[in-house]
């Protein structure tokens, strides 16, 4: 799901950094002091999650825990996500640097509106009909992320639309996977520690 360096043209890349630091500055604004450990652990677990890389085809797919960050985290998902998308651009070269606004704003973007769609319900909801909605969550997640994918590179030219045809074909099975990883921690979570998904300021 990473887009790499000089992929997309000037005008995406410039475009998706500014939207991108958008979100991070209202997610800082956002991220108290008692949601710091919160956005650490999610911003751990994207960044082991997203390492594990499977082949599908010509390309590779792999977890990415959006919606989980969204539903945790609300805005503060924007730099959580950025802090991994960033150690893996420098040290494991998955993305780029300069495609760094595309990615932040196509993984933590769907988690924020994920986010704010279903962090009520969530936590009004009993320990499994919120299994339930993270599963939609994580889902709707990776759904929303292909589709950012996808636009980016449509926008670039026509030259990628096959190459964003793919990207929403092989994020079909992340779906389902995402969306039972999701459910299960969102049980958890709410059966354990209810107040994580408590409301954000």
């Amino acid at each position: 799901m990473h887009v790499v360096d000089d992929a997309l043209s000037a005008e995406v890349v410039i475009g998706a950094a500014v939207l991108a630091a958008g979100g991070v500055a209202m997610g800082l604004s956002r991220l108290t002091l008692e949601r710091i450990p919160t956005a650490g652990v999610l911003s751990a677990c994207f960044f082991v999650a997203s390492l594990i890389h499977v082949p599908l085809g010509p390309s590779s797919v792999h977890l990415i825990l959006n919606g989980l960050a969204g539903l945790a985290l609300g805005w503060a998902a924007f730099p959580a996500l950025l802090v991994g998308l960033l150690l893996q651009a420098v040290f494991f070269g998955f993305g780029g640097v300069t495609a760094l606004g595309v990615n932040v704003l196509a993984i933590a973007g769907p988690a924020v509106i994920v986010g704010m769609a279903l962090r009520g319900p969530v936590a009004r909801a009993t320990p499994r009909g919120a299994a339930v909605l993270g599963g939609i969550a994580g889902a709707g997640s990776i759904a929303l992320t292909a589709i950012f994918v996808a636009g980016a590179l449509a926008l670039t030219g026509d030259a990628f639309l096959p190459a964003a045809q793919l990207v929403l074909a092989a994020h079909v099975p992340v779906m389902v996977v995402e969306g039972l990883v999701t459910a299960a921690a969102v049980h958890l979570a709410r059966k354990v520690k209810p107040e994580l998904f408590a409301a954000l300021a």
